[in-house]
């Protein structure tokens, strides 16, 4: 399997769709209740498709429900490290760390061995992924944001990989797919429904509209990226959907009013040269 250009517009959307609901969830002024309305957003979408499409193969099953579990894990991390860092700290190390455990487990568990120029250009985009997080130097609190945040990359790594076998077992990476966001936005808004009760409910009737839009950006930028990773090579993918680093700096400075500097641009160019080498 090869990385082509189709496959790889493709997979440079999804990062800028999941920028942008990366955005969303940083400017809440309730993040755990919008990321929870988020999750069940994309369950409301997907639930319709699934009594027209096939149910995906029984041997993908056990990975669904793997994947299910470790994003419990994602988004528990996520909050916390938005809850120590900005966007522009916390996003890059959260990004930037997981493709490279990507390959490298994908290259035994997989046996999907990177040639050296898709090495380079995966380590490029990681590098230079985590570094816009350093370009303005250590910070207050960092410590505890970056552990936070590389939890949280192992969790990315963990439910790629996971992903990426289940759909190439499924049968059909769509119906994969919606089943996952199905399963995965239902035990998340009912345990916030638990612990606010009406409270959450209030805040559903405000915010659904904007659970909506944030749910079809998570669902169909990850819904590209595992369809990607049926067609292309793994790390790959995993590596090229990180520039969506790049798209979330130019969100942050937009719309949360953060600031680029000579590191961050250094950063951004390594990222952008990481890209080309995927497709050398």
């Amino acid at each position: 399997m090869t990385l082509t250009w189709p496959v790889a517009l493709a997979v440079l959307f999804a990062a800028l769709l999941h920028a942008s609901w990366n955005v969303m969830v940083k400017r809440s002024t309730d993040a755990p209740a919008d990321l929870a309305l988020l999750t069940l957003g994309a369950s409301v979408l997907a639930a319709p498709w699934l009594l027209w499409l096939p149910l995906p193969a029984p041997a993908a099953w056990p990975f669904l429900i793997a994947s299910n579990l470790i994003h419990v894990g994602y988004y528990a991390t996520l909050l916390a490290t938005y809850r120590h860092a900005d966007l522009g700290f916390g996003y890059p190390i959260m990004r930037g760390s997981a493709p490279l455990l990507v390959a490298l487990v994908g290259a035994f568990a997989l046996g999907e061995m990177p040639s050296g120029l898709v090495w380079a250009g995966i380590a490029l985009i990681s590098g230079g992924v985590v570094s816009l997080a350093f370009a303005q130097g250590w910070r207050a609190g960092a410590g505890r944001a970056t552990l936070f945040a590389l939890a949280n990359a192992t969790m990315i790594a963990a439910y790629t990989l996971v992903d990426a076998a289940g759909a190439r077992s499924a049968g059909t990476a769509i119906s994969y797919v919606l089943w996952m966001f199905f399963l995965e936005g239902l035990p998340f808004a009912a345990f916030m429904l638990w612990r606010r009760g009406p409270a959450f409910v209030a805040h559903a009737r405000k915010r659904w509209r904007s659970a909506l839009a944030g749910g079809a950006c998570s669902a169909l930028s990850y819904g590209i990226a595992v369809w990607a990773m049926t067609v292309a090579p793994v790390g790959a993918v995993a590596a090229l959907r990180e520039t969506s680093v790049v798209f979330a700096l130019g969100l942050g400075v937009l719309l949360l009013k953060e600031r680029l500097n000579s590191g961050r641009w250094l950063g951004v160019a390594a990222v952008l040269a990481g890209a080309m080498a995927l497709r050398a």
